[in-house]
């Protein structure tokens, strides 16, 4: 069972020195991957419901900071050497998919081959509504930016022609260093668990309680049947909301790959340091 951490890009985890000691000490005392996630905006009273937690409320201040996530994982690269990193998630439909591609590429090139890509389609109408982009259809929007980036990442030159973008014969360079690009794909809805079967290489789901956990799972090897697909193609990564380390061997038998620790860093990075190796003793030599 590999273990990640969730704990980049959000107040004092925005902070640079606090990244540099939270990244190195992750790779030092062996997390198997930092993940960032994604939020452009907030706004102070949304009407979206937020759809990890029991009140529909995020945790998370509209003035907090936070950080975007290709470019604080583009830090955390450069101080690291062997971690993996991945977003978790950004949100594709949000985006240009050609901007995207080549983002992803890049960081993927500078970190070594060390970068998952991990999308999710939303859920804030308000953030949809301040980037200008239609909330409506967006997983629509999500399933072709993700066809569109894989021809880029593919071919070249490139050619792609679907209901929301569009290119003829164009190089994008540079390309990720293994061909391809691992795509990771967020949320705990059905609609996800199937867009993972269908078009990516891992899940990841966020914020799930334990006891959904076997169910989650039970539901993403059903839909990778489907797709004529097993199960152990797939990246299996799952941050669960009320687990614990005496809860590994359950999430390991349930066909869970990476067990995501989410929390929040100190301020003092000298204080980072020891927080990480104190998770780390925690969950990474948890007894099981």
């Amino acid at each position: 069972m590999r273990v990640g951490l969730h704990a980049l890009g959000i107040g004092d985890g925005a902070r640079p020195e606090v990244i540099r000691a939270v990244a190195t000490a992750a790779e030092a005392c062996g997390f198997a991957r930092l993940w960032c996630g994604e939020h452009v905006v907030l706004v102070d009273a949304p009407t979206s419901r937020y759809p990890y937690s029991a009140d529909g409320r995020i945790a998370v201040p509209a003035d907090a900071d936070w950080l975007d996530p290709l470019l604080a994982l583009s830090f955390a690269a450069a101080v690291t050497d062997r971690i993996l990193l991945a977003t978790g998630v950004l949100l594709l439909p949000e985006h240009n998919p050609v901007l995207v591609a080549k983002q992803a590429a890049t960081l993927d090139v500078l970190s070594g081959g060390r970068f998952g890509l991990g999308v999710g389609v939303g859920w804030s109408a308000e953030e949809f509504a301040a980037l200008g982009v239609p909330f409506e259809r967006r997983g629509r929007r999500t399933d072709e930016y993700l066809a569109a980036m894989r021809t880029l990442w593919a071919e070249d030159p490139a050619t792609f022609t679907g209901e929301f973008t569009r290119f003829e014969a164009v190089r994008v360079h540079p390309k990720p260093l293994r061909g391809d690009l691992p795509v990771l794909v967020g949320g705990n809805s059905r609609a996800a668990l199937r867009r993972a079967a269908r078009a990516g290489d891992g899940w990841y789901g966020f914020n799930v309680p334990m006891a959904d956990v076997p169910a989650r799972v039970a539901e993403l090897a059903e839909e990778c049947a489907h797709q004529g697909r097993s199960l152990d193609e797939l990246t299996v990564a799952v941050a669960p909301s009320d687990g614990t380390p005496a809860d590994l061997p359950e999430l390991a038998a349930a066909g869970v790959t990476e067990v995501v620790v989410v929390a929040a860093p100190p301020p003092a990075p000298e204080e980072a340091v020891a927080w990480v190796a104190e998770l780390a003793r925690t969950w990474i030599r948890a007894p099981g």
